[in-house]
Parts: structure tokens; C-alpha cells; sequence
């Protein structure tokens, strides 16, 4: 997935301009987050190249969605992505820091594939770094802004590696937040899980646990991968 652009069936996302390119990680998050039938307001919290907006766009077509991403060629190239797409109209870009940003409202539902990393040695290319590491956005300043940006009935989606999403998990816990959907990914069968899709809330329920596996031992991928991925990969 390192192509100058993405063809998906309802949209593209061109991405020559973006530090972080379209993974399978982020195409999963996309697809198997379900916001609530009552959503009307959705942020997604550093957008990158608007993948995760557009996805949602193409699924909720009522909600209202604002995308903000700090690194000002990836807004650039995001917009463009938002232009050109069908659901232009219900898309709102932000170029700002969502850390320093007064937002004007409230959110029925954040999605964020946040910074994965927070003690990683670091490589030359700046934008990748701020994209992939927790630099400024910690998961502590990450949960903080959850709690600043939904309203009381809101729920968030985020995407995390397995290792990360343990202490993201403690820190919701010290805030009274609660995982109450939680998606394990493996790369295949014979491999742990390395990445967690989750919904989190406000409200604690029994946390339901879900498990993808991607590929088959053919390296093809299996019958669960794509009945999640066909609605929007162009060759499933």
C-alpha cells in the first residue's frame, strides 16, 4: 500500500504528500467501527490523508464530519481527497492543533489512529516521526481530549498497537472510561495479535471481544477480512 494513491470503489485517496500512507490497520478501524444511530456530530482526531473520514462518510451519510490534522501538507492533500470525493459536502477540514484548537461543539463520536508509538527510536523524515510517535500527542493528552470534545452519550474509536493500548486502557480506567468493544487483529493465525481496534464510552458494560484474523495460511485473505473490507476495497 505505498502507491501514490489508493483507488477505492467510492473514493481515492491519493497520498504522495502524507507521511503516513493507507495500511491495513487503518482500512480495518475504518470498517468495523459502527457509530450510533443517534450520532449526528463525528471528529476524526488527525486525519492524515482523510481515509478514516471518508470511510465513516461513506457508511453515515446524516452525520456532519470535522477532520483535523496538524501537518499542513497532509491537510492540504486530505482536502483534496474530501474534493474529489462524493461526500465533500459533509466533511469539514480543520488545519490546526487539536491540542490548541477551540473547537465550537461537542462530539457524538471521535475516531483517532493515534501516534502508536512513545519509546521507539525515531527515523530523519520529521512528519513521519510527529505522525507515528507520541511527541506532543500522549495517550495522557489524547484521553484528556476525549474528555474535553464528547458529550455525555459519546463514544470514541481508536486503533492502537497491542503493547499501547494496555496503558491507553489503564489511563480511560483512571478517567472512569470504559472499553466496551474490542477488536483483536492478527496478522495471521500463527501470530498474536499485534494491533486493538476498540470503542470506548462513558458507560460501563460487559466489553465485547471480537478477533480478525487477515490472512490465511496461503497468504490470501480470509472470508472474514473481506466480507469486513468489501464495501470498500475495489477488488474484493
Amino acid at each position: 500500500m505505498s502507491n501514490n494513491y489508493f483507488q477505492f470503489k467510492q473514493f481515492t485517496i491519493h497520498q504522495d504528500q502524507c507521511a503516513m500512507k493507507v495500511s491495513t490497520d487503518a482500512c480495518i478501524q475504518g470498517a468495523w467501527v459502527q457509530i450510533p444511530s443517534t450520532s449526528k456530530r463525528v471528529l476524526d482526531l488527525g486525519c492524515g490523508t482523510g481515509l478514516l473520514t471518508l470511510m465513516l462518510a461513506q457508511r453515515y451519510p446524516n452525520c456532519t464530519i470535522d477532520a483535523i490534522e496538524i501537518d499542513e501538507m497532509a491537510s492540504v492533500q486530505a482536502k483534496q481527497n474530501f474534493d474529489l470525493s462524493p461526500y465533500a459536502k459533509q466533511i469539514n477540514l480543520i488545519h490546526a492543533d487539536a491540542l490548541s484548537y477551540n473547537f465550537e461543539t461537542t462530539y457524538d463520536f471521535i475516531i483517532c489512529n493515534p501516534p502508536f508509538f512513545s519509546n521507539s527510536l525515531q527515523g530523519p523524515d520529521t512528519a513521519r516521526n510527529r505522525a507515528r510517535h507520541q511527541q506532543e500527542l500522549t495517550l495522557e493528552k489524547l484521553v484528556s481530549l476525549f474528555q474535553q470534545l464528547t458529550n455525555t452519550a459519546a463514544e470514541i474509536g481508536v486503533l492502537l498497537p497491542f503493547d499501547e493500548f494496555l496503558k491507553f486502557e489503564q489511563l480511560l480506567l483512571t478517567q472512569r472510561w470504559f472499553v466496551n468493544r474490542k477488536l483483536s487483529i492478527q496478522p495471521n493465525s500463527s501470530k498474536a495479535p499485534n494491533r486493538i481496534v476498540a470503542i470506548c464510552s462513558s458507560v460501563n458494560t460487559n466489553c465485547k471481544q471480537e478477533e480478525l484474523i487477515i490472512y490465511n495460511e496461503e497468504r490470501t485473505y480470509t472470508s472474514a477480512f473481506i466480507q469486513l473490507l468489501s464495501p470498500y476495497y475495489l477488488n474484493l
